[in-house]
């Protein structure tokens, strides 16, 4: 009894951790909108679209660090820190490289990448201003969450709370001041939301670095930890387990930016109503994402500790959290949708929109709660990674984005219509998630 009380001691103190950090990160993102949509609204939907290229990193970055937290949370389950730190530096490198690739090829062909996720002219040319400066985030972004994901794999999370708070506050000050040239600063529009951004991160980088290297007592990761070579074994490991949840969050990323070349291609208030929406159910979901982070570090230290069946005396109470988590998530963003919407300077068109979807998202959200915790926190957090790539690979090519595609440009539906199809994985993969993590056979030792 006392081990089952401290599992979902440890469940809710995570799961509140990561949804407070969670909040602040996708808060800055609503404040960037919200100013920059009072400023213009060519300049939020020029932003929507390069965070599209955002998300893609962030997919990858998150994927790289998902892999660590899956390899390292049952070598902290043995205590065994000495091999995190082997991982960490795998995790690392693969990850910088990512960035800066990703940096290079924005830096050196912008209009060629925002052409591919719209057709209008004014909202690529405020995006190649915001680009421009915004790329130069992308290798601090790959530092600063590789530590953190190095840090959660070890229960260590409230610095990430921390680091993102300062992140909103300075984000919310320096827009403040350079989108809209208060107190005597030059007003800089789009670009004055990309300069906050860039010291914002850059604070962010130094802030995390300072924590692992002089503070942190479980892991004590020093400058040479990322210096030494690589461990081939682990490399092989790390591999096995990581290259998966790569993949799919990759595919994911990539996924994501069709989805928004399609809306796009709808018509700028498409743009612009998506990335209201979408902004705003992250900020709601933000204890979905929380509860399956926790469930995937719990998962991998129990398995660690003592095998797969020290597991699965806990699995049908998740669930039955993870379902009550999405309806309550999905009724208040039914109920507070209109007051949200309101904060915003928009057309009347781009409102409305905006309205409907996230009348879906709210229809979907217990959908989104209950399958992202069964997959990618029990299945994958148990070590299942390739059970989970094929699953997202499958639903996202074979039946979203074609039917997607199909009602926007053959049967020329309305934009709710094609939003819809967007969204329909959340709850069509809800039964397969219901299958393999009841019916089926799961979880891995990965220690060595």
């Amino acid at each position: 009894m006392s081990e089952k009380n401290s599992f979902y001691k440890s469940f809710f103190k995570l799961t509140l951790m990561l949804a407070m950090q969670n909040i602040i990160t996708f808060s800055v993102n609503l404040a960037d909108n919200i100013m920059l949509g009072a400023y213009s609204e060519s300049a939020l939907s020029g932003s929507a679209i390069v965070n599209q290229i955002q998300f893609l990193l962030q997919m990858i970055v998150m994927g790289i660090g998902e892999g660590i937290i899956v390899l390292s949370s049952q070598y902290w389950g043995k205590k065994d820190t000495e091999n995190i730190k082997k991982i960490s530096n795998i995790g690392m490198r693969i990850a910088v490289v990512s960035g800066f690739i990703l940096f290079l090829i924005v830096f050196i062909f912008p209009q060629n990448v925002l052409s591919l996720l719209t057709d209008k002219q004014s909202v690529i040319d405020e995006g190649v201003k915001y680009l421009a400066i915004i790329c130069f985030t992308y290798p601090l972004f790959s530092v600063t969450n590789i530590l953190l994901s190095t840090l959660r794999s070890v229960e260590t999370v409230r610095i990430g709370f921390f680091v993102s708070l300062s992140t909103l506050c300075i984000n919310v000050c320096l827009n403040s001041l350079f989108i809209y040239g208060n107190l005597g600063m030059p007003e800089m529009g789009i670009e004055g939301a990309a300069v906050a951004t860039l010291i914002s991160r850059t604070v962010e980088v130094l802030i995390v670095a300072v924590y692992c290297l002089f503070i942190d007592k479980k892991i004590k990761l020093k400058i040479r930890d990322f210096l030494r070579p690589m461990d081939k074994i682990f490399l092989k490991d790390y591999m096995r387990v990581g290259l998966p949840v790569m993949l799919s969050n990759g595919i994911w990323g990539i996924a994501m930016g069709v989805q928004t070349a399609i809306l796009g291609r709808m018509g700028e208030s498409s743009i612009a109503a998506n990335s209201i929406a979408t902004t705003v159910f992250q900020i709601m979901t933000v204890i979905s994402y929380g509860s399956s982070g926790a469930t995937a570090v719990l998962v991998g230290k129990t398995i660690g500790q003592s095998g797969i069946e020290g597991v699965k005396r806990y699995i049908k109470p998740l669930q039955l959290i993870y379902i009550a988590i999405g309806l309550v998530t999905g009724t208040a963003l039914f109920l507070m949708k209109d007051v949200i919407v309101d904060f915003y300077a928009v057309s009347a068109q781009t409102r409305e929109l905006a309205l409907q979807f996230m009348t879906v998202l709210s229809m979907t959200s217990i959908g989104t709660s209950y399958q992202v915790a069964v997959l990618t926190g029990i299945i994958r957090g148990s070590g299942e990674t390739t059970f989970v790539l094929y699953n997202d690979s499958i639903f996202m090519w074979l039946i979203v984005i074609p039917s997607a595609a199909i009602c926007a440009f053959v049967l020329n539906l309305p934009p709710v219509i094609v939003f819809a199809c967007l969204k329909s994985d959340q709850i069509l993969k809800c039964f397969v998630a219901f299958v393999k993590v009841n019916m089926c056979r799961w979880g891995r030792t990965l220690t060595r």
